[in-house]
């Protein structure tokens, strides 16, 4: 059995500042006994304007958001899921990339966001992340000491068919860095969580945004973890903060073997 913590963060526009709480917040990840931490979508930066976040793009591989990571993870003995931040394409927008950091501080692992969040939601709040982002191609999975991780990004999570080839590739632990938005948080970031977890008999770590942020926008937090039952065993509503939990991958051979569901698949 082995300790995850999701990391629940309100990142502003300053990029230093938001590094140094992630930073802040894997020393707590570590001091709970976590094996592994998982930071939020957007946690080094969430933008106010397109200008602002293609300035803070890194290249892949370098860059003073990855080497504050890479450090902390090494610091601490931690894998760490880096939610995701910006990282440079050859053309004019960049990749949402979630990168896994092993405790060495080393990268073993990265997934670009697939789906995009182009949408516009009651009130006139309005998103249209493929003007900056260009979307990933690559199904992500990863061993870790906590489990074979299945690697997505928030609106993946409204896509049942990418969670269906991350089981396919042996994930046991699906990790979820979010910025849902308080107005579809409150509707079905629950309910989405729990059915990824119940349909493929794995556990979910979901680490969000919270609270308000640049130009008005509010996330919903309840960061949290679901076990392959449905059940949420660890949660955080709201603020800044970490939530633990224990994986036991046993109990998910256990439920498989109860429940043979994802062996009953015809389609």
């Amino acid at each position: 059995m082995s300790t995850v913590a999701a990391l629940q963060m309100t990142s502003t526009t300053v990029v230093d500042t938001n590094v140094a709480e992630a930073v802040r917040l894997l020393g707590k990840a570590d001091e709970a006994g976590a094996a592994l931490a998982v930071l939020p979508e957007n946690f080094a930066l969430m933008a106010g304007s397109r200008e602002q976040l293609l300035a803070a793009a890194e290249p892949s591989g370098g860059g003073p958001i990855q080497a504050a990571v890479a450090d902390a993870a090494r610091r601490h003995g931690l894998w760490v899921v880096a939610g995701t931040l910006p990282i440079r394409t050859a053309g004019d927008r960049v990749r949402a990339a979630s990168i896994v950091f092993d405790d060495r501080g080393e990268p073993v692992a990265r997934y670009d966001k697939i789906h995009l969040f182009d949408v516009e939601l009651r009130g006139g709040e309005s998103h249209l992340e493929s003007r900056t982002i260009e979307p990933g191609e690559d199904v992500v999975v990863v061993d870790s000491p906590v489990g074979r991780l299945g690697l997505s990004v928030c609106y993946d999570l409204r896509f049942p068919e990418l969670y269906r080839r991350l089981l396919d590739q042996g994930a046991e632990v699906f990790v979820v860095p979010s910025a849902f938005t308080a107005f579809t948080g409150r509707a079905h970031w629950q309910p989405l969580l729990r059915a990824r977890a119940i349909e493929n008999l794995v556990y979910v770590v979901a680490a969000a945004q919270c609270g308000r942020h640049a130009k008005g926008r509010e996330t919903y937090g309840h960061s949290l973890v679901v076990d392959p039952w449905g059940a949420v065993v660890a949660e955080r509503p709201d603020g800044p903060g970490v939530v633990t939990a224990d994986i036991d991958l046993e109990r998910i051979r256990a439920l498989r073997a109860q429940l043979p569901s994802v062996e009953h698949r015809r389609l």
